[in-house]
């Protein structure tokens, strides 16, 4: 059955490519293959669900960094079709990021995957710049970090004219300096889609619906867009918009920085309870249809399952995401311990293999075959 999707997955998008009026990323200067994978993944939702994984190539429950491991892969024989990686300390110039992992080696298996040619997505989940210069930020819970939401000052205060914008500047140059470097053998930009200032319906990150307001939410995502994009000339980078649990497509919108710098419009929620279901349901329809009419992809980015829960994939998230176009869905990562009593002794539940078997979940053999970049040297 995953044979017959993906024959037609491939030949829809053949057809479909010979002169169709696909739509196109925000951003005019697009590389062509960061076109290609637009256009790509806007084919592919449309017909199957591709399985995202966080930080799936650096470590996996009971490893760390070994080349060419993944948890996805020892238990499936397969990689997932997107990778995701975190940037959270880049900014100040640290060596490994907020999960302990070395940027280098993050820069390292973006490159691996791309040329594999899978997906690949970024978070940042950037330190607070106005409380980290407090004298006792180490010493309160959060003090200093993401999740320190203790003042309303911070966005406006790294935005032009205010006292920490030189600070959110370097920060902003350390990131574009890393990005540069995210090229394959042949000097081409990787294109990824990167998701900053995500989960903004909540309060529990600096930059939260709560914390800020909705215009300086929208205009902290313009200026970042602003300075990768047109200062620093990033044509290689998809843009996601992103929320926590909403209940309505107006709870969704708010502060939302515009079409003209936005790509793909992404939900995150996790399953805590016998609600999740319906709230689920509710929120990809609303996200979806809205995605459709801006013609924006859409992903559900983050997501996990409830505890103690052993069909979960089959029986609650297979179904419900794949009634709507959903690009990916992405499950965070898995927590690196080593082994004491305790440690599941396998990095999924059986009923993944039911997940991964369905002809609606796209793994990276499925996209090996379609090609996202469209690169004529594979």
């Amino acid at each position: 059955m995953k044979k017959l999707l993906i024959l037609l997955i491939i030949t829809g998008i053949e057809i479909l490519g010979c002169g169709s009026n696909l739509p196109v990323p925000a951003d005019r200067d697009a590389t062509p293959e960061t076109i290609t994978l637009f256009q790509s993944v806007w084919e592919l939702q449309q017909k199957g669900m591709m399985y995202g994984h966080q930080d799936d190539l650096m470590y996996g429950r009971t490893w760390w960094y070994e080349k060419g491991r993944s948890d996805t892969k020892d238990f499936t024989g397969d990689y997932p079709a997107v990778a995701g990686f975190e940037l959270g300390h880049l900014e100040l110039g640290d060596e490994r990021s907020i999960d302990s992992v070395n940027f280098a080696q993050i820069a390292e298996q973006v490159v691996v995957h791309y040329s594999r040619g899978g997906i690949i997505t970024i978070s940042w989940h950037l330190k607070n710049p106005l409380t980290i210069q407090m004298p006792d930020a180490e010493a309160r819970r959060q003090g200093g970090t993401a999740w320190d939401v203790s003042s309303t000052e911070v966005v406006a205060s790294i935005l032009p004219g205010g006292k920490n914008h030189e600070t959110f500047n370097a920060w902003l140059e350390r990131l574009a300096d890393f990005f540069s470097t995210l090229k394959d053998e042949n000097g081409t930009p990787v294109p990824f889609i990167f998701r900053p200032y995500h989960e903004h319906s909540g309060s529990f990150f600096w930059w939260g619906t709560t914390i800020c307001t909705d215009e300086e939410y929208a205009t902290l995502w313009r200026y970042t867009v602003e300075f990768l994009r047109d200062k620093r000339g990033l044509h290689n980078i998809l843009y996601a918009y992103n929320t926590d649990r909403v209940t309505s497509l107006e709870q969704y919108l708010r502060g939302y920085p515009g079409d003209d710098i936005i790509d793909m419009l992404s939900l995150d929620m996790y399953d805590r309870g016998e609600q999740f279901n319906a709230e689920l349901d509710s929120a990809l329809k609303f996200v979806t249809e809205e995605a459709i009419a801006r013609r924006k992809l859409t992903a559900l980015s983050e997501t996990g399952a409830r505890r103690g829960m052993t069909d979960w994939w089959s029986t609650v998230l297979l179904p419900i995401v794949t009634k709507y176009p959903v690009g990916y869905v992405l499950t965070w990562r898995h927590t690196y311990r080593r082994s004491f009593p305790g440690t599941p002794t396998q990095p999924f539940p059986d009923d993944f293999m039911n997940f991964y078997n369905s002809p609606r979940t796209l793994f990276l053999k499925e996209i090996q075959e379609v090609d996202v970049y469209g690169r004529t040297d594979r």
